[in-house]
């Protein structure tokens, strides 16, 4: 039985391999493996957030949910080597694939971990994230209920997710869920639309 992306520990042999990516403008060598999420290349959901959400915040603490080897993470801590990135995974595998990959590209300013590995009073200035659609509609739903709430004042997340995935009912049920519980506090919305997938924006104003 092969391992899920979301295993905590990957019990396939380990067996590393470089890739050569395009991250930030610029061309890469990368680590990946067996056992984590898109181990062959960079997702087609995440080459869409990262060609199409806007910039990230200079500076401040910014959030890759579900982070994997790292491309979301490393790049926004290439485009802002100022700010503070947090690459949260459960798979120890990814998590060291990524501590890996941001050393090799001198990148100081990353935090690889799990959910436990974060501060809890730590507010996001923006949260990037390729959620983990096959986690399951309910554990889904329990982690951007956890997460999404730690945007700071004036921060924005985006979410990627594809169409036929359910993109369009997991937006009507963000809309539903932040209402209600933080009533008038957050605005969803589809940010754009690009090849099957849908850009989601929360923001906090």
């Amino acid at each position: 039985m092969s391992d899920h992306y979301f295993t905590a520990e990957p019990a396939s042999p380990e067996q590393r391999r470089t890739l050569t990516v395009r991250l930030a403008d610029r061309r890469f060598d990368v680590h990946t493996a067996p056992g984590i999420f898109s181990p062959h290349r960079v997702d087609q959901g995440t080459a869409v957030l990262l060609a199409e959400a806007p910039p990230p915040p200079p500076t401040g603490h910014l959030l890759d949910l579900g982070c994997g080897w790292g491309p979301i993470t490393l790049t926004l801590a290439l485009r802002s080597p100022e700010a503070k990135v947090w690459g949260v995974d459960v798979n120890q595998r990814a998590l060291a694939l990524l501590r890996d990959n941001a050393a090799d590209l001198g990148l100081t300013n990353v935090t690889a971990g799990t959910a436990q590995d974060v501060p809890a009073d730590l507010a996001f200035d923006t949260i990037w994230s390729n959620p983990p659609i096959r986690v399951g509609k309910q554990v889904l739903h329990e982690l951007l209920r956890t997460w999404l709430p730690r945007l700071a004042a004036g921060g924005t997340a985006y979410l990627v997710v594809q169409r036929n995935l359910g993109s369009d009912s997991l937006q009507r049920w963000l809309t539903q869920e932040l209402e209600a519980t933080h009533r008038g506090e957050f605005a969803v919305r589809r940010y754009t639309s690009v090849k099957g997938y849908r850009l989601l924006e929360v923001a906090r104003p």
